[in-house]
């Protein structure tokens, strides 16, 4: 159910090898039933994956930890509008709205994690790593999900004005 209020920003702790309170939610939103050590692992697995490559890069451009690798990723996933249905005198249409910074946050880890998850056939951790490093050079699925997005409003933005 949609717009509980629950504790979980001030209860949340950052993870265990960062510090980072972004990676320990998006730990939590990679754990499956239950299942925190098994994603920890995983996501710690991933990050070494990325640091292995970092070392590799060539450009001095290039960030220097997984960590920013991360938190970049993030934020070219994350999306600026999106479309939602509003009924208005019996024809439904996609209104092009603004996302807010939780929604945001919530919309690119799950666009990662799908992506990760809908890949078979290689451990989750190195599908996680790819992904990341991916969507880091704005490049991958969710980047493409992204622009999917970003597209479908920009098509309908002739229907912004029912904006609520």
């Amino acid at each position: 159910m949609g717009g509980k209020i629950t504790a979980s920003a001030t209860t949340l702790r950052p993870d265990p090898r960062f510090g980072d309170r972004t990676l320990s939610k998006f730990i939590n939103c990679i754990m499956q039933d239950g299942a925190k050590g098994a994603a920890l692992r995983v996501m710690y697995d991933a990050m070494d994956i990325m640091q292995e490559k970092l070392s590799k890069e060539t450009d001095p451009n290039a960030p220097k930890t997984a960590l920013e690798v991360f938190h970049m990723a993030l934020e070219n996933v994350k999306p600026h509008v999106e479309v939602r249905s509003k009924r208005v005198g019996g024809a439904n249409y996609q209104v092009p709205m603004p996302v807010n910074n939780k929604r945001q946050q919530s919309l690119a880890f799950r666009w990662i994690r799908d992506a990760c998850r809908g890949e078979k056939g290689r451990p989750m951790a190195s599908k996680l790593a790819d992904e990341i490093y991916a969507a880091a050079k704005k490049e991958g699925k969710a980047m493409a999900t992204r622009d999917q997005t970003h597209r479908m409003a920009d098509a309908n933005k002739a229907f912004a004005h029912f904006a609520w």
